[in-house]
């Protein structure tokens, strides 16, 4: 990024290449909206590059890029109100590791079903903490960078989250 700060712009798409899907999958979890997480995307490299004399090189370049992703999901849900869309379990559908048969990929589907409903019912915050801590496999460091918040308080934050979302997929699951 500090080169893109300084003007090659050649390496944006490097960045893009390295961090698209972890930046979609991020913002997918957070919506279940496969166009809405693509256009957000297309949306935090856009800011990225626009604001590029922003980035200080001080902390990580992901720290960066996942401010600015939770700062384009939030002017999106002031915009336009994001309801988590049904058709989102298919695609979280998509990214379980899968076998042949045909009973096992049923199954994975209707827990992928029952962990997507649950998570809909977790509040935004919830959400977006689970999402770096278990999708994104970010570090409690990393996380409390990101969030600004204590290494401390992301692990509270985590194990609450847990909690309750095992809370949750158990009633649904009855």
């Amino acid at each position: 990024m500090l080169k893109v700060k300084a003007g090659d712009l050649d390496r944006m798409g490097l960045l893009f290449q390295r961090y698209h899907r972890q930046l979609y999958g991020f913002l997918f979890h957070m919506t279940y909206q496969r166009e809405a997480a693509e256009d957000m995307v297309q949306q935090v490299f856009y800011k990225m590059l626009k604001y590029r004399q922003n980035f200080t090189g001080s902390g990580e370049f992901i720290h960066w890029m996942y401010a600015i992703a939770r700062n384009v999901l939030k002017d999106q849900g002031k915009r336009k109100k994001l309801v988590m869309a049904k058709d989102g379990v298919e695609d979280m559908a998509d990214y379980l590791p899968g076998g042949t048969d045909v009973a096992e990929q049923l199954d994975k589907k209707q827990a992928a079903q029952g962990l997507h409903r649950a998570m809909a019912k977790l509040n935004d915050d919830e959400r977006e903490i689970l999402s770096l801590s278990r999708f994104q496999e970010l570090k409690h460091q990393e996380i409390a960078q990101i969030l600004n918040i204590s290494e401390g308080a992301v692990k509270v934050r985590v194990h609450r989250a847990m909690c309750q979302l095992k809370e949750i997929y158990t009633k649904i699951e009855r």
